[in-house]
């Protein structure tokens, strides 16, 4: 390809809503242009390292066994009522009327869809396992898209979806395309961390996820330095920590006058204590029973570990209306003395319950309790009284006795044991040996194409623009003459571009008539691996330099050699992924 027929419409400036360098970079580099918000297009470099992206997941997912087919993103809103997802997914999903007033969904994700499929295809145990899967746009309406296509309203994955006959084969099918994955971030040259992971609104009994770490990530990591543990924030578990003990007798508990102070900071300037002191109310709503969870003052609560401790039920914050009814005063005051008798149940997180002493509302507006101690003004027994791990770990925390370290990442992809939560709901069944009807058991693993391209980026950039991988490359080789113009240097950069083109090498020909420095300094934006620059005094001499992005210097190189050189410089990248 030559660089003056090709679109690279590289800019100077950073994007003043650009946060992050890789939107930062895939905007300046030419890769893609916004349309709207959270949506944008792929310009021919970005479009040609997605495609190289997808391939490489067609690619391990056929060799895994897998089967590629196509289902559409305009989907009947019937069959997620039918799994309860409309619900779940909330104002996220994007939801169409049609000219005859029957509703659908952009799909989000595509269970639904695939099992489906499976209710009317598959009959009999001897169709399993199968696993489909399809790469394609997905739709999602975030609230705020940010971080370009990190978090964007219209993206590209892969998803796919198996079904299997009995938990021995499902084991199978997660930990090929677990094994799969890993393939993938390893021929795409990002580096990756697993961790246990929460299934959320996707359901199962178990999940890893697959991130790539870095600072401008929205996933936290927790780990144990060892390696031994590792999970995403919304899994990981804390061990519970030591009881408190007080100095002396702890005064019966005391309401104080707080008027007007409701947040956790407002009552601990008020009445000068500490976060980590006070005890949060928070009631939550689920089915037709009224929860109060307690955690600390300095904690946040973990829906994906209330959720379990539900028994797979989520539950949403009660409204002002519920919460005044149950506790007797507006919200902010709410305490957990006398309240048990009130709720369904009462959870209380471990943290609370290690408590000595604490500070709380005191269900009656404008009071808080001083003096409030777990076990003895609150119980922590009983029928309907819950002590577990329900907050989010923190800097501090422990699990099997070992610290606990946090990094940033981003989410790349994921796995999940869905068992039968759809395949029950949309009659996904099969007739087994004994001519038992048996719902099929799922799983499903979905990839972000577009994330993959973006932490690349994150991971692999410098001050002067994006050092790609070879394998996700737009091209794997660039080659810049320096005066265009010049016959001599024209026809060397030709020859060169030619037979590297015959070896099969991806190759780009800068054969723009502009001024060196701006060559190199578009050369270094868009982060192609090797570069052949072909200039003036080396030619005289015999020579081109060949240049590796990730060097600071290049190496002269007789120019009857420099192709064998190139090749032998692809080979050698690529081969180091593969290690």
């Amino acid at each position: 390809m030559r660089y003056s027929q090709i679109l690279v419409p590289t800019v100077k400036e950073v994007p003043a809503d650009a946060e992050i360098p890789s939107h930062q970079l895939m905007i300046r580099a030419g890769l893609i242009r916004k349309v709207a918000s959270g949506t944008y297009t792929y310009l021919p470099l970005g479009w040609r390292t997605l495609r190289k992206i997808m391939q490489i997941v067609r690619e391990e997912m056929d060799r895994a066994g897998a089967q590629e087919i196509m289902v559409p993103c305009l989907q009947p809103r019937e069959l997620w009522q039918q799994t309860g997802r409309d619900a779940d997914y909330g104002e996220t999903m994007c939801r169409l009327q049609d000219r005859h007033g029957r509703w659908n969904v952009l799909g989000p994700t595509a269970e639904e869809v695939f099992t489906f499929h499976a209710s009317a295809e598959i009959n009999s145990y001897k169709q399993l396992p199968i696993n489909l899967y399809q790469i394609s746009p997905k739709f999602r309406d975030e609230f705020r898209p940010r971080f370009g296509v990190l978090r964007s309203r219209e993206f590209m994955m892969k998803d796919a979806y198996s079904f299997d006959a009995d938990e021995e084969s499902l084991h199978e099918s997660y930990m090929a395309m677990y094994n799969a994955y890993c393939r993938v971030f390893q021929r795409c040259g990002v580096e990756y961390v697993i961790v246990e992971a929460e299934t959320g609104e996707m359901g199962g009994s178990g999940s890893h996820q697959f991130t790539v770490p870095c600072e401008s990530g929205e996933d936290t990591t927790v780990y144990t330095e060892d390696g031994a543990y590792a999970a995403n924030l919304e899994k990981a578990a804390v061990d519970p920590l030591a009881k408190q003990t007080a100095d002396g007798e702890i005064p019966t508990p005391e309401n104080v006058h707080t008027p007007n102070v409701g947040t956790i900071e407002a009552v601990c300037g008020f009445l000068k204590t500490q976060p980590a002191e006070m005890i949060k109310t928070l009631i939550y709503a689920c089915d037709d029973d009224v929860l109060a969870v307690l955690i600390r003052g300095d904690h946040e609560l973990n829906p994906e570990k209330l959720t379990q401790v539900l028994g797979g039920v989520a539950a949403d914050l009660a409204d002002e209306a519920t919460i005044e009814k149950v506790t007797g005063a507006k919200v902010g005051f709410a305490g957990p003395v006398g309240l048990a008798d009130r709720v369904s149940k009462l959870i209380v997180d471990h943290a609370v319950a290690a408590l000595s002493v604490g500070v709380t509302g005191a269900n009656q507006a404008d009071y808080h309790t001083k003096n409030v101690v777990p076990g003895r003004d609150f119980p922590l027994e009983g029928d309907n009284i819950v002590v577990a791990d329900v907050r989010n770990a923190v800097q501090g925390d422990t699990y099997q006795g070992k610290p606990l370290l946090f990094k940033r990442g981003i989410e790349v992809g994921q796995v999940f044991k869905l068992g039968t939560k759809y395949s029950r709901k949309l009659g996904a069944t099969f007739l087994d040996e004994n001519g038992v009807d048996t719902p099929c058991l799922m799983g499903c693993y979905g990839i972000g194409i577009n994330r993959i391209m973006a932490s690349a980026i994150e991971l692999y950039h410098d001050k002067n623009g994006i050092v790609w991988p070879i394998s996700i490359a737009p091209f794997e080789v660039l080659i810049t003459p320096v005066n265009q113009d010049d016959e001599t240097i024209a026809q060397t950069a030709e020859t060169i571009y030619n037979q590297l083109t015959e070896a099969g090498v991806e190759v780009l020909l800068d054969d723009r008539s502009l001024r060196g420095g701006v060559k190199f300094k578009d050369a270094d934006l868009i982060g192609i691996p090797i570069r052949v620059t072909v200039g003036k005094k080396s030619v005289a001499e015999g020579n081109v330099e060949v240049k590796l992005r990730t060097d600071k210097d290049s190496a002269k190189t007789p120019i009857e050699g420099a192709a064998q050189t190139v090749l032998e410089l692809i080979q050698s990248l690529k081969s180091n992924l593969e290690k």
